[in-house]
């Protein structure tokens, strides 16, 4: 289902319905920019952001539903050496050629299933921030809050997508205050029955996923209704 019908409050940024991520282009299977969910997943994030409501805090959601074919196509693009074009922001210090051992790169992803979502925390009252465009600048995504990419959001110690050792749960090197964002989040995530994943903080999957052995194929569009 359409995470905006249950929950329309959550901002959603799909970073792989246009430029902004590791690839640079918008991804095979990413018609629309919406996320999609199974209804217990939807469900159980709703659960979440009204539970962050009342501190003023709200979501941020980066990618939900995953097709097959985004898959397939994260891994094409990650076998092609010569695609580095979004290297300098997103692993900077990562051999591209050691992103399927490291974890970061996949030929199946949970995010097929429906009940994955890359998320994080953000201020409700926050300044919206301007849109990336094509052609911006690529800052490190390792580098302090204030001087990497303007994204809205708590200070988690990365940006969103970063492969590094600093993105992982338990990273050395961040702040106080990341670590202490990160175990909120982790905190909330799992009062509303969703496990993280160790090596990237936004990461998280439904413990009780309605498919866990099932990856779906359809593709996000604006008329998607979900697994």
């Amino acid at each position: 289902m359409r995470l905006s019908a249950v929950a329309p409050s959550i901002l959603q940024d799909i970073r792989y319905a246009g430029g902004h991520n590791f690839v640079g282009r918008p991804i095979a299977g990413y018609d629309a920019a919406e996320c999609i969910l199974t209804e217990r997943a939807a469900t159980a994030l709703a659960a979440v952001s009204y539970d962050l409501e009342s501190e003023g805090l709200g979501l941020k959601v980066y990618d939900c539903y995953r097709s097959a074919g985004a898959v397939a196509d994260f891994a094409a693009w990650a076998n092609d050496p010569n695609r580095l074009e979004m290297q300098a922001e997103f692993y900077p210090r990562v051999d591209k050629v050691d992103l399927f051992d490291l974890g970061y790169v996949a030929s199946r992803s949970g995010h097929s299933r429906g009940s994955t979502v890359d998320l994080a925390i953000r201020h409700l009252d926050a300044a919206p921030v301007g849109p990336w465009k094509q052609g911006d600048a690529l800052v490190d995504c390792t580098l302090p809050d204030s001087e990497r990419f303007a994204d809205g959001i708590l200070d988690f110690g990365t940006g969103y997508d970063c492969f590094d050792v600093r993105a992982h749960h338990g990273a050395v090197g961040i702040s106080p205050e990341a670590t202490a964002n990160r175990e909120k989040l982790a905190t909330v995530m799992a009062r509303n029955g969703f496990k993280l994943y160790r090596e990237e903080w936004w990461h998280y999957t439904l413990a009780e996923e309605p498919f866990p052995d099932t990856y779906f194929s359809f593709p996000v569009t604006r008329s998607s209704s979900g697994p």
